[in-house]
């Protein structure tokens, strides 16, 4: 029975320790985080313009919801 009382200890002591590095960080505090490079997709326009040639070249079906007969059109 004291392994288990040790195993839980244990594990409350490292839930305790990983709850503490979740904290709300403020706009000012996010430093190379808020920067543009960083986002997920820095450049919509330019993704979306990628993902039409690359549909329209492919002309397949179902390639990012297009469809296209190889001429650019939909």
């Amino acid at each position: 029975m004291p392994s288990v009382r040790r195993t839980y200890a244990a594990l409350a002591f490292f839930l305790a320790i990983g709850a503490a590095g979740c904290t709300e960080v403020a706009p000012w505090q996010r430093g190379n985080l808020a920067k543009p490079q960083m986002a997920l997709e820095p450049y919509p326009l330019q993704s979306s313009f990628r993902g039409h040639i690359y549909g329209s070249r492919e002309a397949a079906s179902g390639v990012s919801a297009s469809e296209g007969g190889g001429c650019g059109c939909y």
